[in-house]
């Protein structure tokens, strides 16, 4: 009991002393706390996801429909449209609503159905139609209600319930209640979005650690200067440890509150200005409890052991302290360990994913975690035996040199963040852009029929051409027809039309009147099966044909001319309206959507520009470019804290040199070569890391092996221009430092 109680006393005596040690000492208290304060906030921020999502998820539930359970026409069912639309690149969920009896279901959120012509909005959607007087003009219905908080995923979620009065059995399905969706699983979810969460979530977090753990040494020399003191008037060298952890666990315990305060206003700013999937109630960002305790327990304790650590190579005696950095090699063979396992993690993705959720994507996220985190660890070494084999030069380069060659740790602990950063993101980098070329570009639509609209209902085709000949923007229409076949067991959509509106299926630049064209069906005439149960086949032999890349996940087609068509021939077919439209005038997208919504809310508008996954993709990739330039500025900012303390430091050293006769631009110059030297060293190691990464995690969703060479040069320029600046704004200062004043010693 005594040695624990004893214990105690020296980490309280170690906090004490971190306040009571004048200007440096809070300092060093201040740097440590906002430090741990940023990562603690992130942690914190993740550890409210789960329970966000799944409140929103579990709303979302709530309100969905299961159009397969068709219960039978009575007093207690209601008729379901699907009426989602979209307005510029947000989607608006919609549904039509007709009653069939006295006791209709009610959607959550909403106290009345709305009358037929009446709608019920959300507070956002609201909004957002008071301020865009296009959006207003699309369904034409007076606002008569606001659907409350438990009908809505979150603040920003846009959404109506239109009342109606000529949904059928035909343009709608039937249901008995709401949240009859069943609960999401995630067997819905694809594998490769499952791998781009935990990896994403992985790339996030490792940075912000090496952050922390640099964080938590800043004025590691002034402190050891303070221990030394402690020695000569007693203190044994465990004692001293100990102090030591003291002081960093009182910086790390402000920085627990300081973390606490920053994620309670990131709450508050997700709430006011988060758009789409990412806005959420503040009810609903509630840290999960265990998470909040393992970051309250471990963040303090990995700070002190990394104390510990960092005081194993520094030997702190009565008359001063002794660096060991030139006695003691560093040795490589551990350093390969967790690399070594994080490839064994990662080599079953070779063979790509499986269907549905194995947790192979844990198992990827653990795998990456290990190589980051081996990155971290291999970095000192490699700059270390790099900087001794380096030759001679000039005098500010053998400067430079000779520093590393005595004490790289400094400098490396700084770069460790910015490296761990940048082959994290080069990896997700790398993952986006396999999911999209999965998925395939959005945009590659041939021809000039690039906009496409279905309609639900019975509406003649002259009635849709005069609406769409009147709609801004519209330069020509086009009539498709659609019938579906098999062949050999696998469905077939048959798509007539004349070449130029075929055209955006399939490039058939030598199409003629009276063609037909196949993609992904044999050549020559071959009979389909209608669903009507007849048959059908071509008039004339199917052409080989290859399809764009916004149709090619659609299955098997045939595309026929209209001149091939034998009069009536096929019966039964739909209608689709393919039309060529001049994006360039302002607004011509959103008459377009306001014409068919007009005409039939559920008719599906679509629009090569934002209609596939690959743009979630695009929009992703710009936000991982973005938020990696936020890090990596975060972290200079802490690196320039950092060389501005290691030039107060050595103060005396750099009055020396200069009042012997080293010119003031040979030390500036020695100071950027210590600040270049460990960074392209970092930058090569995250670029062929991140890159080995990033080809796994193509290999793993079935995409062509490629190099992003822009996300690469961009995300590595940004971090050795992060170094670069930081190092070149603390060199003011150098030259305060180098006056004959800091020559004296007390």
């Amino acid at each position: 009991m005594t040695l624990i109680r004893r214990w105690f006393f020296e980490l309280g005596l170690g906090a004490r002393m971190s306040v009571a040690g004048g200007r440096s000492g809070w300092t060093r208290l201040a740097l440590i706390a906002a430090g741990v304060g940023i990562g603690v906030a992130v942690l914190l921020s993740i550890a409210a996801l789960p329970a966000a999502i799944g409140a929103a998820t579990a709303r979302d539930q709530a309100r969905s429909e299961n159009p397969q359970e068709s219960p039978p026409k009575g007093d207690n069912t209601l008729l379901i449209g699907i009426a989602t639309t979209m307005f510029g690149s947000d989607s608006v969920h919609g549904r039509m609503l007709q009653p069939e009896g006295a006791n209709p279901p009610i959607p959550p959120g909403v106290t009345t159905l709305p009358k037929p012509g009446q709608m019920i909005v959300s507070p956002a959607l609201a909004d957002l139609i008071r301020d865009n007087p296009l959006l207003a003009q699309r369904w034409d219905a007076p606002i008569v209600g606001t659907i409350g908080e438990q009908g809505l995923r979150g603040p920003a979620d846009l959404a109506f319930y239109l009342g109606t009065d000529t949904l059928t059995e035909e343009t709608g399905y039937r249901i008995d209640r709401f949240g009859a969706g069943g609960a999401d699983d995630g067997e819905g979810t694809s594998p490769a979005m499952l791998l781009l969460g935990a990896v994403g979530i992985v790339v996030l977090l490792m940075p912000v650690m090496v952050f922390m753990a640099s964080a938590v040494r800043f004025g590691g020399e002034a402190r050891d200067r303070r221990l030394a003191a402690l020695r000569l008037v007693g203190s044994d060298a465990s004692m001293t440890r100990r102090i030591a952890a003291g002081e960093t666990l009182a910086g790390a315990v402000l920085g627990l509150g300081l973390g606490a305060v920053l994620a309670v206003g990131a709450a508050l700013a997700a709430n006011r200005w988060a758009t789409g999937a990412l806005s959420f109630y503040l009810y609903d960002m509630r840290p999960v409890p265990a998470l909040v305790a393992l970051i309250v327990v471990a963040v303090p304790a990995v700070a002190v052991l990394v104390t510990l650590s960092a005081m194993r190579r520094v030997v702190v005696e009565p008359l001063g302290v002794v660096r060991l950095s030139t006695t003691v090699r560093r040795r490589l063979w551990w350093r390969l360990v967790l690399p070594v396992l994080g490839v064994a993690l990662l080599w079953p993705l070779r063979n790509g994913l499986e269907d549905g959720s194995s947790g192979v994507e844990f198992q990827a996220a653990g795998g990456v975690a290990l190589l980051l985190i081996g990155l971290a660890l291999l970095l000192p070494w490699l700059v270390e035996a790099t900087v001794d084999r380096l030759g001679g030069g000039s005098l500010a380069w053998e400067l430079a040199i000779r520093r590393l060659q005595f004490d790289s740790g400094t400098a490396v602990r700084a770069v460790s963040g910015i490296a761990v950063s940048v082959a994290g993101v080069i990896a997700l980098q790398g993952l986006v852009s396999g999911i999209e070329s999965v998925v395939g570009p959005s945009d590659s639509a041939t021809g000039r029929f690039h906009h496409q609209i279905s309609p639900t209902t019975d509406i003649p085709d002259s009635a849709w051409t005069a609406a769409l000949s009147k709609t801004p923007g519209v330069r020509e229409t086009r009539t498709i027809r659609t019938v579906f076949g098999e062949l050999s067991g696998d469905s077939t959509a048959i798509h007539i039309g004349d070449c130029q509106a075929l055209h955006r299926y399939a490039d058939m630049s030598a199409c003629a009147d009276g063609d037909v064209y196949g993609i992904a069906v044999p050549e020559g005439r071959t009979e389909y099966t209608l669903r009507d149960g007849g048959t059908w086949t071509p008039p004339a032999p199917t052409k080989q044909a290859t399809g764009a890349d916004s149709v090619l996940g659609y299955g098997a087609m045939l595309l026929v001319t209209t001149g091939a068509i034998a009069g009536g021939d096929i019966p039964e077919t739909e209608s689709t309206y393919a039309v060529d439209l001049d994006t360039s005038q302002f607004g011509a997208l959103e008459q377009l959507r306001n014409t068919a919504a007009r005409l039939d809310p559920q008719a599906l508008v679509y629009d090569p520009g934002n209609a596939t996954i690959a743009d979630v993709m695009r929009t992703s990739r710009q936000g991982l470019l973005a938020g990696t330039i936020v890090l990596l500025v975060l972290i200079g900012a802490s690196m320039l804290v950092n060389v501005a303390e290691q030039l107060r430091e050595r103060r005396r050293v750099l009055a020396v040199l200069v009042a012997f006769g080293t010119r003031r631009r040979t030390l500036t110059g020695s100071v950027l070569y210590q600040a270049t030297i460990p960074v392209l060293i970092g930058m090569a190691l995250a670029v062929s890391l991140g890159s080995a990464l990033a080809a796994v995690m193509m290999t793993a969703v079935d995409a062509p092996v490629t190099i992003d060479w822009f996300g690469i040069g961009t995300t590595s320029a940004v971090a050795v221009l992060v170094v670069l600046g930081t190092t070149a704004a603390a060199l003011p200062s150098l030259m305060r430092l180098t006056r004959p004043g800091n020559l004296r010693n007390e």
